[in-house]
């Protein structure tokens, strides 16, 4: 009888709907692959320390279409948040919620050397940034006024040392890249230059094709349609190799100028960013960047898809700190 009963009991069982299955369930297989899945969530927020039109703000939206394209029930928003040399947004990407819900696109300037330029820097990009991938290099262009009357770098060295002083550089603010890479050209040169700062560079462009200053190291993409129309004088480029779009231009190092200055742009999150998120994002970001509709848009500004490891980015950050620290220590250059 106890036999019977108990068949009768798990013939009943079976019968419930549900019960059999939750009892086989394992809930431990579902949690483990949930932080996973959990990216993106219904609305991203792609912060941008600079203002719209920049370089930085072109790459985070091309991302941001990229994104949009594989993830169709998410919302990506990108939002220019500029000021203080990329300082105001890229605090604000440090101090968002690890949630998945902000991730930013910065460069070297604020993830890196400023931390060398400000001496109280709200955030401290060692500690409170979660890097994720280089998405591109772009070369900087060593230009000078056609009336200089050279050709080459070797020509500018000769004159920046029997005319020290004489000559002076725009550059697109205190503390950038374009000035930090002519005071490392003049320190190289062992020569001496004036430096002028612009807002940007449409405008420091101009003040060199007017002859207000005589050269300038400014973002490639910027100063390409003067040179081809001999308004500008193009040198050189800043890059550790010449670039595949102007493969004619030598390099400063192989100019005679121990320099280099790359103008990367980093894919970054907040500390505490999940690793499982950081590799969904890093993967997604990685595979776009190899699209040859993707590669056309950032090679149609001159810039080079990279695609590297969340390690490679942060090795990138640090470096930046120890090429730039001897340059900016001899120029005495402080920005608070």
């Amino acid at each position: 009888m106890k036999r019977f009963a108990l068949a009768l009991l798990l013939v009943a069982a079976s019968a419930i709907p549900g019960l059999a299955q939750s009892q086989s369930t394992e809930p431990a297989a579902q949690s483990t692959s949930a932080p996973f899945s959990s990216w993106p969530p219904k609305t991203v927020h792609i912060i941008v320390p600079f203002a719209a039109g920049s370089t930085p703000d072109a790459v985070a939206r091309i991302i941001g279409d990229g994104l949009r394209k594989k993830y169709p029930d998410a919302t990506f928003v990108v939002e220019d948040r500029p000021g203080a040399s990329g300082n105001i947004g890229t605090d604000a990407i440090a101090k968002a919620a690890p949630d998945g819900s902000t991730i930013g696109v910065s460069i070297g300037g604020p993830l890196a050397i400023n931390t060398l330029l400000f001496s109280n820097l709200s955030y401290d990009p060692r500690k409170d940034i979660t890097p994720i991938t280089q998405l591109v290099t772009q070369p900087s262009a060593l230009v000078v006024n056609p009336n200089m009357k050279i050709d080459n770098v070797e020509d500018l060295i000769k004159l920046l040392k029997i005319n020290p002083g004489k000559y002076s550089y725009a550059s697109i603010g205190n503390g950038s890249l374009s000035h930090l890479a002519m005071e490392a050209i003049a320190e190289k040169a062992k020569g001496k230059m004036v430096h002028v700062p612009y807002p940007g560079s449409p405008e420091a462009m101009l003040a060199v094709l007017r002859g207000d200053v005589q050269m300038g190291m400014l973002p490639a993409a910027s100063v390409v349609p003067q040179v081809k129309a001999g308004k500008l004088k193009l040198l050189a480029v800043s890059t550790a190799k010449r670039s595949p779009y102007l493969p004619d231009v030598p390099t400063l190092k192989e100019s005679g100028l121990d320099v280099e200055a790359d103008a990367w742009v980093g894919l970054i999150g907040p500390s505490g960013l999940p690793k499982e998120s950081v590799e969904r994002i890093n993967k997604d970001t990685v595979e776009m960047l190899k699209s040859p509709a993707l590669r056309d848009k950032l090679g149609a500004q001159l810039m080079e898809p990279v695609g590297s490891t969340p390690d490679e980015l942060r090795a990138r950050m640090n470096g930046e700190i120890d090429r730039w620290a001897p340059v900016i220590k001899a120029a005495d250059v402080k920005l608070n």
